[in-house]
């Protein structure tokens, strides 16, 4: 009897976590407003603001219309099958709005990935960086590794919640007191979603022609 109900105990757990790390995935795609909230950096034309196997965080809720040079984003190469996380270098026309990006580490921007970025080339705005996490990726084999990208970044997100409360409790009791890895030149980003789906890229050669890395 103890036996079976320590069995019937153990299940109940594991299906409480399956439960719980769902509705996580769940929550974070829709408040980030796109299927792939989370992309690993797989190339250095970003650094040193990003590096690769850094986590980046993309809220696709921003829209299009309101980037500014300077933000960094996350969208589709429009002459390639590639993702790409590059910064906002110029805007090129504003209707219909048109950009230009560049890799921070690159000496121009590339034709073909980094220009002319239109509305449906637009993945999102990146919003987070979590260093290095991307290390997982490498270790776990999908959909494992995604899953403990998504509970880090929830578990980060309540934290940042109940700092947030805290903080501000502390404020109102106040009142109480007297007063007192390479330098290629495409940065992509892998996808995180659980079917596998990367976006690969390598460095492109010397005239700048982006040569794809399979994986």
């Amino acid at each position: 009897m103890k036996k079976n109900s320590a069995a019937s105990g153990f299940v109940k757990d594991i299906i409480i976590v399956i439960i719980g790390i769902a509705i996580i995935w769940i929550g974070l795609r829709v408040a980030f407003g796109t299927e792939n909230p989370f992309y690993v950096v797989s190339s250095g034309s970003m650094i040193p603001t990003l590096n690769v196997f850094d986590v980046i965080v993309v809220n696709g809720n921003i829209p299009f219309d309101h980037l500014k040079v300077g933000n960094i984003i996350v969208f589709h190469a429009p002459a390639e099958d590639l993702v790409i996380v590059h910064r906002v270098a110029d805007i090129l026309s504003q209707n219909p709005l048109t950009i230009r990006t560049k890799g921070d580490a690159n000496p121009g921007s590339i034709p073909g990935i980094d220009f002319p970025i239109t509305q449906k080339d637009y993945i999102g705005k990146v919003v987070y960086v979590i260093p290095q996490i991307g290390y997982v990726t490498r270790i776990l084999t999908p959909p494992i590794n995604y899953i403990i990208i998504a509970v880090i970044v929830g578990v980060m997100i309540v934290k940042q919640f109940g700092k947030a409360k805290t903080n501000t409790a502390g404020i109102l009791s106040s009142k109480d007191l007297p007063s007192n890895s390479d330098n290629s030149n495409v940065a992509n980003a892998e996808s995180s979603l659980a079917d596998k789906e990367y976006a690969k890229f390598d460095k492109p050669d010397k005239d700048q022609e982006p040569e794809e890395k399979k994986e």
